[in-house]
């Protein structure tokens, strides 16, 4: 669960939409210096995960389907990630940490889990509202 650039240009989308305008792929792109390709890969995302919409048309764009003050970057991150886990153990619906059960405790294992749900609240802990008023 690193910032990895698809995140970073996720995070930077949200960022260039939210004043709450309509906003063509091209103007994000020159607002944040996001690649095209990029682009259009990630809104998709975005729009999945319900923080984007599309407006189509003549008038049409992009344009966050929930309020920033509704958005945290746990949110940005959920969309765009395979996964938000800080180790392969940890993923969601796994068992492959050969090491850890609950008759043979991974301290390992324990520790990721404690950093992982600290890093999750910490995501959680802002909106993206208080984050770019800064």
């Amino acid at each position: 669960m690193f910032i990895t650039r698809e995140s970073d240009y996720a995070i930077r989308i949200v960022r260039a939409l939210a004043d709450g305008e309509n906003r063509t792929v091209h103007e994000i792109c020159a607002i944040e210096k996001i690649p095209k390709q990029f682009a259009y890969k990630i809104l998709k995302k975005l729009e999945r995960g319900k923080l984007v919409k599309v407006q189509r048309g003549a008038h049409g764009g992009y344009r966050l389907f929930k309020e920033v003050a509704n958005i945290t970057l746990y949110d940005i991150l959920a969309s765009v990630a395979e996964s938000l886990s800080i180790n392969e153990c940890l993923k969601d619906g796994t068992n492959s940490c050969e090491r850890h059960s609950d008759l043979a405790p991974c301290s390992v294992h324990i520790e990721c889990k404690r950093l992982e749900v600290l890093i999750v609240s910490a995501l959680k802990e802002k909106s993206m509202e208080s984050i770019l008023s800064v």
